[in-house]
């Protein structure tokens, strides 16, 4: 069996500068196929509120269906790393409510780290908690989809120098606090860049550029499974959308006009049996 991916393997892999490779995965088949596959780093992401559960946004997706999609995900896994996001509302109030829910994702959803968006002074401190009790946790800058509102809309972030420096130095605060690494989303590539020349700890873009330490997709987007919407920074490597409705056309046509199933596919008596029944039948000799 290959070894586990951990929060060592990640740092070793940025000193090797080998790149990390990380999706997102909702259930026990897609996790089974990512991690037979070589994904580094499987994220359940609070994505499952848009791309499973048709929302307009990542906010009401709770704990409970968080812990249950990951309790899934990691069903499926025997290498890559599981990581859970933690989502809206689930470590925002207080550090006493952030470390009960962080630990449900550790104990009951068997995940190996949490990730939580953002670098206020309550994340930062929820964050230094959390490490203390041996929970490791993934930090999330630039866009961050549970602050959608408040960044006003789906926007690239750190496009200035003043608003990247407030990036640069969120990331060394979340270091500081003990992250064992970062996403970085929608940043300009040469800001994501510098980011990540100047932490120790890896770095892992989603529509950062090439020069992080990673790269993640949600992977209903990279297979083309999720047509809402598509990011520009996504590189769609199927379409599975068309080719479904392709074979549930197919199928369709083949139940309506009989084709399906056929003898192969269907399961038979015994010439003896099937005798014996007709004999029964014949003679009326059943209930």
């Amino acid at each position: 069996m290959a070894q586990q991916v951990t929060t060592l393997t990640l740092k070793q892999y940025k000193e090797k500068k080998k790149k990390i490779v990380s999706l997102t995965a909702y259930d026990y088949s897609t996790a089974q196929v990512l991690d037979r596959n070589g994904v580094d780093v499987i994220l359940v992401g609070d994505s499952l509120a848009m791309v499973v559960l048709g929302h307009k946004s990542t906010h009401p997706v709770t704990v409970d269906q968080m812990i249950h999609h990951t309790q899934a995900v990691v069903r499926g896994v025997e290498r890559a790393m599981v990581v859970a996001d933690m989502p809206f509302m689930s470590y925002q109030e207080d550090v006493k409510e952030a470390i009960k829910n962080a630990g449900r994702f550790i104990k009951e959803a068997r995940a190996q780290a949490v990730k939580v968006e953002g670098a206020s002074r309550l994340t930062l401190e929820i964050i230094e908690r959390l490490v203390e009790i041996g929970i490791p946790v993934m930090g999330h800058l630039g866009f961050t989809p549970q602050s959608v509102h408040a960044l006003g809309g789906f926007r690239v972030q750190g496009k200035t120098a003043e608003k990247a420096m407030k990036l640069m130095n969120d990331a060394q605060a979340l270091e500081r606090v003990g992250v064992f690494g970062m996403v970085l989303e929608m940043v300009p590539a040469s800001v994501s860049k510098i980011i990540t020349e100047t932490l120790e700890v890896p770095t892992i873009g989603i529509g950062a550029g090439p020069y992080c330490d990673g790269q993640i997709l949600v992977v209903d987007d990279m297979l083309g499974k999720f047509t809402d919407f598509k990011p520009s920074f996504v590189r769609q490597y199927a379409n599975l959308a068309e080719v479904s409705s392709q074979a549930i056309a197919n199928y369709a046509d083949d139940v309506r006009n009989n084709n399906y199933p056929n003898n192969e596919e269907s399961f038979h008596l015994s010439s003896e049996e099937e005798a014996a029944l007709l004999s029964c039948i014949g003679s009326k000799v059943f209930h």
